[in-house]
């Protein structure tokens, strides 16, 4: 994503639970909705389920991405999360497994490396600003 591209999304109440949102972003149509224990209806993602989806998918894209770039024999990547509240501090943690029997140690140690530098985990670093209008 360019530093000028902007993104838009629209999100709009469904009324078929207390909480489910259809979801426009980008082309692509999804269903957000909350967990019935929390009163939705479990008919799509909450909020913090795309959140950490959002983080592993970037942090496979920018592996294989890298890879391709030094045109090295990566056959897939998995990326496992967890997110929870510690002492009211949000924790996300990685598991990145990279495969390709033809990756040397330090290929594979490299791609592991670059999986920390995606641009969701970067801004999910940094410092964010939200504007509501």
């Amino acid at each position: 994503m360019s530093a000028d591209e902007k993104i838009t999304a629209h999100i709009v109440e469904t009324g078929e639970s207390d909480y489910a949102v259809s979801i426009d972003v980008s082309g692509h149509h999804l269903k957000g909705d909350e967990p019935v224990d929390a009163g939705g209806g479990n008919l799509g993602p909450a909020p913090y389920d795309l959140l950490l989806a959002a983080l592993g998918e970037c942090t496979a894209m920018t592996v294989r991405w890298y890879a391709i770039q030094k045109d090295w024999p990566l056959e897939k990547v998995e990326v496992d999360l967890t997110f929870q509240k510690i002492d009211k501090v949000g924790v996300f943690e990685k598991q990145v497994r990279v495969y390709g029997p033809d990756l040397s140690e330090e290929q594979r140690q490299k791609l592991i490396d670059v999986a920390a530098k995606c641009p969701v985990q970067r801004t999910l670093e940094g410092k964010v600003e939200i504007r509501t209008l």
